[in-house]
Parts: structure tokens; C-alpha cells; sequence
């Protein structure tokens, strides 16, 4: 294993972006810096370093410690260097007689009201405020209480006479870090890291002088219960114990790390795994990270415990019927009764009744190898992946209209934005990291325009609330956008020369006599839409008038019939009003999971060689079939759904499913355990015995993102290097487990490590031409395209012309999904995330992340609710055309009239049972977003949900060892 020693060094105030260059003398050396430099940073970066409690190169300069005192010659008093900036011809000296007097006298009134119990503290080891004492030289303290006052501290619990009426109790309410108010020294890092960091404002300091102290709030108010959401920017900012990780109470002080990259949502944070021994003792956000910028999330920084679950499976598992019991066998006997199975079905039903599905959550060494092994050792194109159940029309959309499938922008992007519109996503639950980027630029006063149907935490938060909130009815994206289009046309706010220069013309005088038709205007939409034609107008006017304007969307945009044209619609946007090639511009789909990008990029689809190439370009076929030394199949293949339906038929019989958990995440679960149970060998590869694994013939257990290496590529096509941080628990690494199954049906592949994958990924796809591992260890990762002509990769796409040349207008004729409301089902439903869970949350539900959100609710308008008798948390049925399940109901007006809303990260609600099997028309890609449903009081779960139950139970046990 290899251990990176991180040269993180905190330079105490941020870094200027001036270009002007300033050059001063700090101890007779002279030092050059970029004008606005504090100069706690310039003697930083010189080598010089100055005390200091207060001040961290992560937050805005404070001044409040006053242990970073410098003297400059001609200038009188004894400045703090963090709040001086430096300026040209400066003279200053760090280290004086007077300055070291200064600092031990400070340093000795923080001291005073400290408990010094630093052998037996959490924080020894890992403490500024034992550093700094030391580095001041302070020896004594000379501040004590007077006699028989020894009370007149904040850390002293009691002593005989009675009770300290100024302690303060640790709070552990919080389930991952503990708060110990008697280990303050007020320095307010965590209230700025919680203000300017993350945006969430739930840390302030109450009281005054001697009492002041850090809360949460108000004084009822505990870790738990406050607006905090544990994304630990505020544990990491903390310089003692005050705020300190419970893993570290519980393990000790970590003793080396290693970068990796979080396998949560598709922003991609880099962290570093800190480690005693083999074991992991805390995940901290990596502050070159460069998506995440240091920041992170609560699932990232915390929720990593599920690799240690005691549900982990570590053992094959085989069994002859689903029926059966699960039977543990090693992996060579495994692999051969899988191999047999799989061979023997294609003997007698033909090389086409196999297939393979990819996971988004897997490296792209491994999601490639998976696509390989369909189509050079099962023969065909039989490969789907939850990324086309997510994004597959941002694949559709973006290359018609700009010619690539990826978002165009960086995550810095948005820092340069004057208008976001964010349409479709709730990044405040979905992606938080971004979403505190974006946050802050709103802050800053860029405007905000917000197309969802519920009012999400995106639309209003502390200091910021959207310009607009278009709060259309589900479905009808396509008309609000191409409304928006209208008004840009008809009111002549396009950007002419942009789209003579970028873009066809003729195509634009086809599409703008199309979309100033006045069938597309707001107010002829504004009865389907439920958009207020002048609130429609007006964003409109904002969005092609205000600036920089960056679109930001994600499943609510994808997943629906026209998800596709709404994806085109976008884009026509964007060109409409030259918002592409730019810093603070373009179109950004925020992707799901870790590596949906990946996924895609990797060839998992059944019609895609790696890259985006279609099979059946025979240039491309003979590039692979060169490398594999295979011939590959011309016909594209089945999708997911495709191989359901040909499983009920009969004519579709064998899969091999990697980390992904179709029976919870697709729609229609009745009609996806129908297409399982017809199948005769399903090898599920998970950590866990997820719901699809009911179904399986096959378990092979997975390793977790620590026990591997490989790359994963974020939203941003940001190729990160993922690391081994601990051995596999279950032995081998998920690219192991696919070569084991490979080679037992024949294949003789030989990679000994994922580089030699990435090393054949780079010879066979343009896009990754230059990307290697070597490459990555250098730059640190890389956005593709990356090759001869961007070796060090592209952060922003069509900066000079669109890849396919010129970008296309597409007409995007709104047409309203085949799912209507009516008697029946009077309701539309819509489904999403929370933030403290993840997808399926067979991860997220592993952790102490449960105390946020242990069960799936359903969202439902007090007017509904009202009419149904229906009350808070009360049992409600859900049903649809395609089935029903109970959940109980949240009372809330972030819905509107009319629309309900739930999430789908517990299985025992299986939200998909409603849902239906419309999907996108181009990709077929589930419509989650709209399904008609009645909501009606119920005593408690369905009688589907147990009968689900109890099959499932029955289909997870396990024979003891012995048998």
C-alpha cells in the first residue's frame, strides 16, 4: 500500500488572486506576494511562521486571538499579521522581545479558563492550542482563581461546596462528534467555517466577554436538534477538542493518510482516509481537493461505517433455486458453478439470453471490465447501467446539440455566475458540497432561479432566496423552458453575433419561428404549467439579460417522458443567449452517483462502445476486437427493461449484476421481480444482500471504495484517483471478482493491477488518450477530453467552437406525458433525495445516519391532507396503476396542492412499486418524476409490503457453516 504524505500545510489566511505582485521584508528576507496577501501568509510562505489560534487559510481573516502580533518598522502598535495586509517596502519583524512577551501573556489567559488535562484529551497530538503554547515558550500560568473561588472557570464540573454554575456539559447528541463547551477558547472558527463554508449559519457565540461561548442555537437547541448538518466543516476548523470526531475518542489520534475520493454523490470529493494502523479513523475533506475545495458532507465525512457493517457479506454464497437457502463456498467453487450455469444457458438459449449491468457506484476499471465481459466473453451487447436510469438523455441532448455527452463546466465555474438556474435538483440534498459554492456566490449577490415543483431548501436558505421559484406542475418541463425560450426570441434578447459565429443560422431561423409561435408562451402554457406567465416572463428576462448565467440540473429534468427534450431545450437556452464557453456559463448536469459519469464514458450502454461510439461503426468495433482479439457483435443490445421483458418471454435468461440494486432503484418493482424470477442464474456482485440478491442464484461479495484502487470520474468528467486504504475484507477487488468470472468461462485476461485497465482505455478511447495513472499521480486528476491536444485535460468545454463544429437548435415540441391524473388517482407524485441518505441507501441506512431519516415519508399539502382526514405521521396508502404501498404522511406546504412527494431510500416502503413504466422517448429512461397516485388513510404497511417481507426474508437465509 502506498502512503502519501499530504503536504497540507494551513497558510492562515486565504490566498490573493491579485496579479500585482508586492515585495516586502519579513526578518530580513526578502518576500514577493501577490498584492492583498495578509502578511501571516507571506511569512508563511517564506518559511516564516507567525502563532496563531484564530486564523486558517480555509475562512476570512478574524483578529480575534491576537497571538499572531507583528511589528512593522514605522508604523506604531503591534498588529495582528492575519487582518495587515502587505504592502510594498514593508519592514516586519515576527520575532521581538516584545512580541514573545505579548504572545506568553496572551497565550497564559487562554490557559486560565482551560482545563489542562492534555495527556488524557481526544485532541493530544492534534491540538493549535498545545502547539501554540508551545511555540510562544509559555512555562507557567500566573492566573488562577482566588482561594476558595476555584470555581471561577468554565471547566471545573463541582467541587465539595457544590455545582460549577458556569459548566457547561459536553453535548453528545450528535451520533459522529461530541461538543465540549469547557475546551472553548472563543476563537469563532467553527461559526465562520459554518457561515462562510458550508452556509448554513447554525453555530453563533452567545453571551458576552468571560461568559461568550459557541452555540447552536437557541438554548434548547443541542448538535442534534439545531439547523446543523453535521458536514463537519466546523470539527475540522475547531484547534482543540471542543469539536472533536467521536471516532478519534474512540481510536486515537490517526498516524498517517491517504487521498481518495468519496464514493457518495457525483461531485467527487477528495479526502484524505486517516489512518492508525488498518484501521480508519477519520475521513477529513482534502483541501486541494479540486471539487470540493476542502469542504464536504455529512455522508462523505462520516457515513463511511457500512464498510464495516456486520450485514457485509465476506463469503461466496451459491444456491440451486431462489427458494433455497444460501449455501457459503470459496471463491474458486463459486466462480466454476457460475461459469456453468451461465455457459449452459447460452448453450441452450443462444449467446443473447445473457447479459451484464454496470454500477455507477463501481471505478470506471471496473464498470469497463463488466462491459467486456459482455461483449468479448458473452458475445453480445447485452449491457445496461443505472446511469441511463438516470442520465441517459444528458447523453442524448448534449450530443445532439453540442456534440459531447458531459457537462460543459468546472465546479469553480461557479464562483464566476451572476444568474444561476437550477431546474430539476436540490443540490442542498442531493450534491451539498456544490451547493455550498453556490450558496456562497448568492450570498455575494448572484440571483437565483428555481424551476421544481416543491419549494426545496435551494430555494431559500440563510441570506440568499431565489429572484424566482417557478413552481411548475411535474411533467411539463419542456413548455416552461421553451416558454422561457419564447420570451428571449419574441423580445429579440438573444445574443445574435454568438449564434451567426457558434452555431448554424439556418437551423436558428428554423428553430426561433418555431418557438415564436405563440402556442409556446406563458401565458398559452400557463394553465398547464401552473407558471404565472409574468413570473415566467421575468425569469426569463433575467436569465438572457443578468450576466454570467450557469443552468444546474439533475433527475427532475431527466426522468420524465421528454427528458431528453427537455435536455435540448436547455441547451438551446444556452446558445440562445451565448451562455457556453466562459467561466460562469453553461449547462451542468449534476450527476447522482459517485461515477454515473464514468459509467457512461466506459461504454455501458447496449448500443456504445466506450467513448460514446456506436457498435455499429465498424472503425470502431475493429479497435477493440484489435485489443480483445474478439469479434463484437453489431447489433446493439438490450436495456434493462429489454431484458426483463425478454425474461418474461422466456428468451432471456442469465445476469450478472454489479453493485446495483435493480429490484429497489427501477421502476415498476412488480414487473422487475417478475423478470428476475424467470431468469435461470442471476449473479448479483454487492457488498450487502440487496433486494435484487432475493432473486439470485449467485452472491459475490464486493468490496467497499477503501479496498480498492481505480479512478472515478465526477459531474465535472474530473477523473479521480481512488486508493487502497485498507486490504479487501472479503478478499479481492470488485475488477478481481469480474476477471475470475471471465477466466472461468474462458477468457484469459492477465491485468495484476486497474492501471493496466486504464493503460487499455487510453489506447482505445480518444477521450482518455492521455490519462494514465502516472498522469493523475502528477496533476492530481484531470477532466477529460484529455490527450495530445489537452494533455493536462479540458475544465472547460467548448471555449472556442462546439465539438460538433456548430451547435444545433432542435425543436422542442412539448407533448404531455401518457400518465394523467383523473378520479382515480386525483394526484401527482414525484420522488427525490434527502441529504443525510444516499440512492437505494444500502450504505447510508448502514450508518448512524438513520437518526436524520429512518423511515420514507410521504410529503402531502395541508389542503390534500385535510380533505383525506389524513394527519401528521398518520399511515397513508399510496397508490397507483401499478401497485401501492403505506408510508406515513409529513403535512407541508413545500408541495403544492395537488403534487406528493416521497424518497426511495427504505426498502420496506419500495416507493417503485407505484411508479411506472413510461419512460424517456429516445433513451428509455424511467419516468420517476410523474405518476398518478390516490392517497388515502391506512393502518399500517400493505398487504404487498409483507408479503414482500417475509419472501425476502425468506430468500436471505443462510445455512451455518457446518451444513
Amino acid at each position: 500500500m502506498k502512503d502519501f504524505i499530504i503536504p497540507d500545510a494551513d497558510y492562515g489566511t486565504p490566498a490573493s488572486r491579485a496579479k500585482t505582485m508586492v515585495t516586502l521584508e519579513i526578518d530580513g528576507f526578502a518576500v514577493t506576494v501577490p498584492e492583498g496577501t495578509s502578511i501571516m501568509r507571506a511569512a508563511a510562505q517564506a518559511g516564516i511562521p507567525v502563532p496563531r489560534l484564530c486564523a486558517t487559510d480555509s475562512l476570512d481573516a478574524f483578529g480575534s486571538c491576537r497571538l499572531c502580533l507583528v511589528e512593522i518598522e514605522g508604523r506604531n502598535g503591534t498588529p495582528a499579521s492575519c487582518t495587515t495586509p502587505v504592502a510594498p517596502g514593508l519592514k516586519v519583524h515576527t520575532q521581538t522581545a516584545r512580541l514573545k512577551q505579548l504572545r506568553r501573556g496572551v497565550m497564559e489567559l487562554y490557559i486560565s479558563d482551560h482545563p489542562l488535562d492534555c495527556l488524557t484529551c481526544s485532541a493530544n497530538g492534534d491540538c493549535e492550542l498545545q502547539d501554540m503554547a508551545g511555540a510562544v515558550g509559555l512555562r507557567d500560568v500566573r492566573y488562577r482563581p482566588a482561594p476558595g473561588n476555584e470555581l471561577a472557570t468554565h471547566f471545573r464540573a463541582r467541587n465539595n461546596s457544590g455545582p460549577n454554575p458556569q459548566y457547561i456539559p459536553k453535548d453528545d447528541s450528535n451520533p459522529y462528534f461530541t461538543y465540549d463547551p469547557a475546551k472553548c477558547i472563543v476563537c469563532s472558527r467553527c461559526v465562520r467555517a459554518c457561515e462562510e463554508v458550508q452556509g448554513t449559519f447554525a453555530l453563533t457565540i452567545e453571551g458576552r466577554g468571560f461568559d461568550s461561548r459557541v452555540s447552536f442555537g437557541a438554548k434548547t437547541d443541542t448538535a442534534l436538534t439545531s439547523d446543523c448538518v453535521s458536514c463537519g466543516a466546523c470539527v475540522q476548523a475547531c484547534p482543540t477538542a471542543t469539536l472533536q470526531e467521536k471516532s478519534v475518542i474512540e481510536i486515537g489520534t490517526p498516524d498517517r493518510a491517504v487521498i481518495t475520493t468519496c464514493a457518495y454523490c457525483g461531485v467527487g470529493c477528495s479526502f484524505k482516509a486517516e489512518m492508525r494502523g488498518d484501521e480508519l479513523v477519520r475521513m477529513t475533506p482534502y483541501k486541494h481537493g479540486k471539487a470540493n475545495r476542502g469542504h464536504s458532507c455529512v455522508k462523505g465525512r462520516f457515513a463511511y461505517g457500512y464498510a464495516t457493517h456486520p450485514d457485509r457479506i465476506l463469503k461466496p454464497m451459491i444456491r440451486e433455486a431462489i427458494t433455497e437457502p444460501w449455501r457459503e463456498v470459496g471463491w474458486a467453487e463459486a466462480m466454476a458453478f457460475a461459469a456453468r450455469r451461465m455457459q449452459a444457458i447460452q448453450a441452450k438459449y443462444g449467446r443473447r439470453s445473457l447479459g451484464v449491468i454496470t454500477s455507477s457506484r463501481c471505478t470506471n476499471e471496473e464498470t469497463y471490465l463488466v462491459q467486456k465481459l459482455a461483449r468479448a466473453v458473452f458475445r453480445n451487447n447485452n449491457t445496461d447501467t443505472c446511469a441511463r436510469v438516470c442520465h441517459s438523455p444528458t447523453g442524448y441532448g448534449l450530443g445532439q446539440t453540442f456534440g459531447t455527452s458531459a457537462g460543459t463546466q468546472d465546479f469553480d465555474s461557479v464562483e464566476h455566475c451572476d444568474v444561476a438556474m437550477v431546474i430539476g435538483a436540490n443540490p442542498h440534498a442531493g450534491h451539498p458540497v456544490f451547493a455550498s459554492r453556490l450558496k456562497r456566490r448568492l450570498r455575494q449577490g448572484a440571483k437565483l432561479i428555481v424551476v421544481d415543483p416543491r419549494r426545496t431548501e435551494t430555494v431559500q436558505g440563510p441570506h440568499y432566496k431565489a429572484a424566482h421559484h417557478l413552481a411548475l406542475t411535474p411533467g411539463t418541463n419542456v413548455a416552461v423552458v421553451s416558454a422561457m425560450a419564447h420570451v428571449i426570441v419574441t423580445e429579440g434578447l438573444y445574443n445574435e453575433a454568438f449564434i451567426r459565429a457558434r452555431c448554424d443560422w439556418d437551423e436558428f431561423q428554423d428553430y426561433a419561428e418555431f418557438i415564436s409561435d405563440p402556442r409556446h408562451s406563458p401565458e398559452a402554457v400557463q394553465l398547464v404549467t401552473g407558471v404565472p406567465a409574468e413570473e415566467l416572463r421575468a425569469a426569463a428576462r433575467l436569465y438572457a439579460t443578468g450576466g454570467n448565467a450557469a443552468i444546474y440540473y439533475g433527475l427532475g429534468v431527466t426522468e420524465h417522458s421528454q427528458g431528453s427534450t427537455t435536455v435540448i431545450a436547455i441547451a438551446n437556452l444556452a446558445m440562445l443567449t451565448g451562455n457556453i464557453g466562459r467561466p460562469g456559463v453553461g449547462v451542468n448536469p449534476l450527476r447522482g452517483q459517485n461515477n454515473v459519469q464514468g459509467s457512461c464514458d466506459m461504454g455501458s450502454f447496449p448500443h456504445e462502445l466506450p467513448g460514446y461510439r456506436h457498435v455499429k461503426n465498424p472503425e470502431v468495433r475493429a479497435i477493440f476486437e484489435r485489443v480483445w482479439g474478439v469479434e463484437i457483435d453489431p447489433e446493439p443490445g438490450l436495456r434493462i427493461p429489454n431484458m426483463l421483458d425478454a425474461a418474461v418471454e422466456g428468451t432471456f435468461k442469465g445476469l450478472y449484476c454489479q453493485g446495483e440494486d435493480i429490484l429497489q432503484s427501477d421502476p415498476d418493482t412488480k414487473h422487475v421481480a417478475a423478470g428476475l424470477a424467470a431468469m435461470e442464474c442471476v449473479i448479483v456482485h454487492d457488498l450487502f444482500l440487496n433486494e435484487t440478491a432475493n432473486y439470485a442464484h449467485v452472491f459475490l461479495p464486493g468490496s467497499s471504495f477503501l479496498e480498492k484502487d481505480g479512478t472515478f470520474t465526477n459531474a465535472e468528467r474530473r477523473i479521480n484517483r481512488v486508493r487502497k486504504v485498507m486490504a479487501p475484507r472479503q478478499g479481492y477487488a470488485d475488477w478481481e471478482v469480474t476477471q475470475m468470472l471471465a477466466n472461468a468461462m474462458g477468457a484469459g485476461w492477465a491485468y495484476t493491477h486497474p492501471s493496466q485497465i486504464m493503460d487499455e482505455i487510453a489506447a482505445t478511447t480518444p477521450s482518455f488518450a492521455g490519462v494514465s495513472y502516472e498522469r493523475l499521480e502528477e496533476l492530481g486528476s484531470v477532466q477529460w477530453p484529455c490527450n495530445d491536444k489537452a494533455p493536462e485535460g479540458t475544465p472547460m468545454m467548448h471555449i472556442d467552437g462546439f465539438v460538433r463544429g456548430r451547435g444545433k437548435f432542435i425543436r422542442t415540441e412539448y407533448v404531455a406525458t401518457d400518465e394523467r391524473t383523473g378520479p382515480r388517482f386525483p394526484l401527482l407524485l414525484t420522488t427525490g433525495r434527502i441529504l443525510s441518505q444516499y440512492n437505494v441507501g444500502a450504505q447510508t441506512r448502514r450508518t448512524a445516519n438513520v437518526v436524520w431519516h429512518d423511515e420514507d415519508v410521504l410529503e402531502i399539502h395541508p389542503h390534500d391532507a385535510e380533505q383525506r382526514g389524513i394527519r401528521q405521521g398518520d399511515w397513508v396508502r399510496l397508490a397507483s396503476r401499478s401497485g401501492e404501498t403505506s408510508l406515513r404522511a409529513e403535512i407541508t406546504d413545500r408541495v403544492p396542492p395537488g403534487v406528493v412527494y416521497t424518497t426511495f431510500h427504505h426498502p420496506d416502503t419500495q416507493a417503485n412499486v407505484v411508479t411506472t413504466d413510461y419512460s424517456d422517448w429516445a433513451t428509455n429512461c424511467p419516468e420517476y418524476k410523474v405518476t398518478a397516485v390516490q392517497v388515502s388513510p391506512s393502518n399500517g404497511p400493505s398487504q404487498w409490503q409483507q408479503d414482500y417481507a417475509a419472501q425476502a426474508e425468506l430468500a436471505r437465509r443462510i445455512l451455518p457453516a457446518a451444513e
